[in-house]
């Protein structure tokens, strides 16, 4: 089988891995790839949103299964292009993708539907919209960019001056260009987050295990927010208990709602969840794995990644016994120095031993190969992540290794997991 990954981060790798481990997958390619990944896979300087020249390519080298990762493409239409050359592929169509495409479309489709999630409206206005933050005067209160904005179209304003400021440069000022052409309001809501991501062929549903993630970029949850500085898995928080009320409250009604919408979703769905004291509430849907959480939940998958995948896209997931290992899986994330913000590339990077250290790999995100020397491409550079019989051995694994890794002005959390140690009393 020659097997195409679209996509180049941290979490591609991952997925690439994973595939490798099924004996019927004789070639890989990723596009575009990263420095880590071309140790697995063959490397193709085609972008992720360049829909007509990874079409042109799949069909050039007679690619058997398409995994598209990122959420742009997706929610472009990649699948449905692909589909349409009779390339079978694991992801949600244009239709689906939707679902994390417009926060607008999510929120609405859970108001219908009697999903719980915080209450919330909608604004094409920054006039109105500063009206109605202004009349609730509730903070912190959340504005979220409509459609895709790498992760970073969430502002959580702890005052008016600060909502003020939000609504401008996402509406007026456009950081996020057309993005923000709508925004959502919506309540703040208090609660241990849950990541959750899941198997669905639009019929079937599989929660992967769960993970939690860490957005901000230092120590003790302070500094800006981020595409995540590290993941656990297990989430503590994230009891049987609490598992079977998602499941009969959002999981499921949620296929159920894009089904009633003719929008099927087929792919790995994400529920991005806020334990409230009323009951879990859902943050957010994305259309695809999560990043950095692909790297805590794939290597305790015990099944087949690429006949999961086969499975969902054919319809036959309730055929397919999904199962995950015990244990623990931990992810810290070492960045480049200014991220999120502004940050150098280019700089050599040092493995160390890190690579050879029992029950530990080392995912690739912002790498690339130069002249056979590994350098920094990103702001987030490495996922190093770790297993163990519990979360103290998997943490305890991951800092060692991480420790090996060395860049100019390289900077990791200290503190990821620290929480749900606290949650388990350890």
């Amino acid at each position: 089988m020659n097997i195409l990954v679209i996509g180049g981060g941290g979490r591609e790798h991952a997925i690439i891995k994973k595939l490798r481990e099924n004996p019927e997958v004789t070639k890989l390619y990723a596009c575009p790839g990263n420095g880590g990944i071309a140790k697995d896979a063959e490397c193709v300087a085609i972008g992720a949103t360049d829909i007509p020249a990874l079409v042109d390519f799949a069909v050039e080298k007679g690619i058997d299964f398409c995994v598209v990762a990122p959420d742009d493409p997706l929610a472009l239409g990649c699948v449905d292009a692909m589909e349409e050359k009779g390339i079978p592929c694991f992801g949600p169509n244009k239709d689906a993708a939707v679902i994390e495409g417009s926060k607008v479309f999510a929120k609405n489709l859970m108001q219908k539907y009697g999903i719980p999630t915080a209450r919330y409206e909608v604004f094409s206005d920054s006039v109105a919209a500063l009206a109605y933050i202004r009349a609730q005067n509730e903070f912190p209160t959340v504005i979220k960019a409509d459609g895709l904005a790498l992760g970073k179209g969430v502002i959580i304003a702890e005052t008016m001056a600060q909502a003020e400021e939000a609504v401008k440069s996402i509406m007026e000022d456009k950081m996020f260009g057309d993005s923000g052409n709508r925004v959502v309001v919506e309540e703040f809501l208090t609660g241990p987050e849950v990541s959750v991501l899941s198997f669905t062929d639009g019929r079937t549903i599989v929660p992967m295990v769960s993970s939690m993630d860490h957005k901000r970029a230092l120590d003790g949850d302070k500094g800006l927010n981020t595409g995540g500085m590290g993941t656990v898995a297990p989430n503590p928080y994230y009891t049987a208990d609490v598992a079977r009320q998602c499941m009969e409250t959002i999981f499921l009604p949620t296929v159920r709602a894009m089904n009633a919408e003719g929008r099927t979703f087929k792919g790995c769905l994400y529920f991005g969840l806020m334990l409230t004291k009323k009951g879990p509430r859902v943050i957010e849907y994305n259309c695809r794995f999560g990043d950095p959480e692909t790297q805590v939940v794939l290597p305790l998958l015990k099944t087949d990644l690429f006949t999961v995948m086969r499975a969902v896209h054919d319809g036959r997931l309730a055929e397919v016994p999904v199962e995950f290992a015990g244990g623990a899986a931990a992810c810290v994330v070492v960045a480049s120095g200014g991220y999120p913000q502004a940050y150098p590339k280019g700089l050599p990077i040092s493995l160390g031993d890190a690579e050879s250290r029992a029950d530990v790999t080392v995912y690739h995100a912002g790498t690339t190969l130069r002249d056979g020397q590994l350098v920094t491409s990103g702001g987030r550079v490495l996922g190093v992540t770790a297993t163990g019989e519990d979360l103290p051995a998997a943490l305890e694994k991951a800092y060692a290794a991480v420790r090996e890794v060395s860049f100019d002005g390289a900077f990791y959390r200290r503190d990821i997991g620290a929480r749900a140690l606290a949650a388990l009393g350890k």
